[in-house]
């Protein structure tokens, strides 16, 4: 198993603002992260208040209040920051210029910046690229003819990506020939002459070895990292992760790929003044060498194995963070391997489930099941992962 080793740096408490028990986190986000965000904060004896439009979302049941109001609601956004102490969010699609408009009565400590760089990917490829981090060959898109100049840069096949929105797999085109650069044009483009398109990146297709992510937290000074993770994505939609990504006898390319992740996540969460945690989405190359495809500011469903699997879990470490709390190395104890329940398996997997004591099975609580939504997840210990992705396979459950 690869070594856990960190490289962060000593910490001048005096320069931290620490939260004491009894104190208010306000959660924009009321999904399954903001759930598992105020089931730790309770656990250090902190309140929670959450922000979401659904009434009984899956964090209203974990945390002390819900608002239930749009996130881009200003009065809502007033209204939890005059509760809280500090401000967070579970996912990206916050409005930046609302939080900044209450910063003068409530601390945010992951900041605005980390926001909008990952909200937006040309912000987000260029903070990576100027902080050390590598990606994919990339280009901004603005126009039918700028796109078609990206192509004679960049070549084909690529992928087209609007700059905002768009998730696991939304908001994105797979170019691979020039019919389909011009099926582009007429589908993105919001006039006949092309120049209605949204901002956008052109984003050169690579042939990578495997995908992988690393989790870092930080409490703004100090930074530590998760180990890395190999990812395996259904549609476009996380599907398993295996913790480590590699096996008990690591290679030296595979340690190659340790160190390289860590630093690169370490050099980022500096540049951000990390507080929270943050994870990269990761391309693997056979020789070794790490892309970073994304960023995301918060807590990472490739995280979610750390529940079981280590001393510390990824909320617990985004708590601390956010709290000003000094940072643990975080100890994976046992290999893991996660699965993803979409709204197709999620009977079946509480029906199995039953039977299979071994199996960690969260169920978010979702009132509504559709299909290809995230309704929980299942995590099972054990050093032979390659026998656990099998058992998975042989359910049945996940054809």
């Amino acid at each position: 198993m690869p070594s856990l080793t960190s490289n962060s740096t000593s910490v001048n408490h005096s320069e931290l603002t620490r939260l004491s028990r009894g104190a208010t986190i306000g959660i924009i986000g009321g999904g399954q992260l903001g759930q598992m965000m105020a089931l730790s904060a309770r656990y250090m004896g902190f309140h929670t208040v959450v922000l979401d439009p659904t009434e009984e979302c899956p964090a209203a049941g974990a945390c002390d209040e819900q608002i239930v109001a749009d996130y881009d609601d200003k009065e809502a956004i007033a209204a939890i920051a005059k509760r809280s102490d500090v401000l967070t969010y579970e996912f990206e699609n916050v409005d930046a210029d609302a939080l900044d408009s209450v910063s003068d009565c409530v601390r945010i400590p992951q900041g605005t910046e980390l926001l909008r760089v990952t909200q937006n990917r040309i912000a987000e490829k260029t903070f990576i690229n100027n902080h050390g981090g590598m990606t994919a060959q990339w280009a901004e898109v603005t126009s039918a003819d700028s796109l078609r100049e990206a192509v004679q840069e960049i070549g084909l096949p690529a992928v087209l990506k609007t700059a905002e929105g768009g998730y696991d797999g939304h908001g994105q085109k797979v170019l691979r020939n020039d019919d389909d650069v011009e099926e582009a044009i007429k589908l993105w483009s919001t006039s006949d002459d092309g120049t209605g398109f949204p901002q956008s990146i052109l984003e050169k297709m690579i042939g990578f070895a495997y995908e992988a992510s690393i989790l870092v937290s930080g409490n703004g000074l100090q930074f530590v990292t998760f180990p890395v993770v190999k990812n395996h994505h259904v549609h476009n939609i996380l599907h398993t992760t295996v913790a480590p990504a590699f096996g008990a006898e690591p290679s030296d390319v595979d340690r190659l790929v340790e160190q390289r992740a860590q630093q690169m996540a370490l050099d980022l969460a500096a540049g951000f003044n990390l507080a929270g945690t943050l994870a990269l989405e990761l391309f693997v190359m056979d020789n070794g060498e790490v892309l970073v495809n994304e960023l995301a500011p918060r807590p990472h469903n490739s995280g979610h194995y750390t529940i079981e699997a280590c001393d510390y879990d990824q909320f617990d470490l985004h708590i601390r963070g956010i709290a000003g709390w000094d940072m643990p190395q975080p100890q994976l104890l046992s290999p893991a391997v996660m699965i993803n329940v979409l709204g197709q398996h999620l009977d079946q997997v509480m029906e199995y489930s039953a039977q299979h004591a071994h199996w960690h099975v969260h169920d978010y609580g979702k009132a509504v099941s559709k299909f290809n939504r995230k309704m929980g997840h299942v995590t099972v210990l054990g050093y032979d992962t390659d026998t656990l992705l099998r058992e998975f396979e042989e359910t049945g459950i996940w054809q």
